[in-house]
């Protein structure tokens, strides 16, 4: 049976030094997030976000919905890469982490691509599902609370048009899902989504080991 390979340190900088290098706003910005403290592990990384932008460029996308924004860095990395015409919805409760995305917006030059709405998630995206004559969605990236992963799942689904894609973050949370001690609500929540997800047939999917695993669906 097949593995995946272990990346070892200097294999790891082996892969860094012929990847794609980080752009320097980019950059600045993950360090400003670093300087938050523990809290900047929420923020996703260069790999991750150079992946979901060859997704969003290989699938045409134009019109991108975001769940969990935090300080900005996959929005910033997807509005690089969208069309002129490209749009993003960004969602999260937050004034003061999307405060430093806003900032970071605006020197890309990419703030006028970029809706942001604060408020409860759910409450936005059931907003959005009673839009008559919705725009749909091409691509859906969920990066917010684990307790409300199913709900932005199906919402996703929902929003996001025949064929367009949805990215789950998260699905290995640090190792956590197979810890069978850990029974934090939103550790089981992702377990839960991880079992359920499966037998979905609205989607046809795939999970992969980058960044803190991803779920890749799409839309059937």
């Amino acid at each position: 049976m097949g593995r995946d390979i272990t990346l070892d340190a200097a294999l790891a900088d082996y892969l860094n030094s012929i990847s794609v290098k980080e752009p320097e706003l980019l950059q600045k910005l993950r360090h400003e997030t670093a300087d938050l403290g523990d809290i900047a592990v929420m923020q996703i990384g260069w790999t991750q976000a150079r992946f979901m932008q060859l997704l969003a460029m290989f699938g045409n996308v134009r019109r991108y919905l975001e769940i969990g924004v935090f300080t900005g860095y996959s929005s910033l990395a997807m509005a690089l890469s969208l069309p002129s015409d490209g749009k993003i919805l960004a969602l999260d409760v937050d004034e003061n982490w999307t405060g430093i995305a806003r900032r970071y917006w605006a020197e890309a030059g990419v703030e006028n691509k970029i809706d942001l709405r604060i408020g409860n998630a759910q409450n936005s995206l059931t907003e959005l599902m009673e839009t008559p004559d919705l725009e749909l969605f091409d691509m859906a990236f969920i990066d917010a609370d684990k307790e409300s992963l199913e709900f932005y799942f199906d919402a996703a689904i929902r929003l996001c048009r025949r064929g367009g894609m949805i990215i789950v973050d998260n699905v290995l949370w640090s190792g956590e899902v197979i810890n069978p001690e850990d029974q934090r609500e939103s550790t089981k929540s992702i377990r839960k989504f991880n079992q359920s997800v499966m037998q979905d047939d609205r989607v046809f999917l795939s999970t992969i080991a980058v960044g803190d695993g991803m779920t890749l669906a799409i839309k059937c």
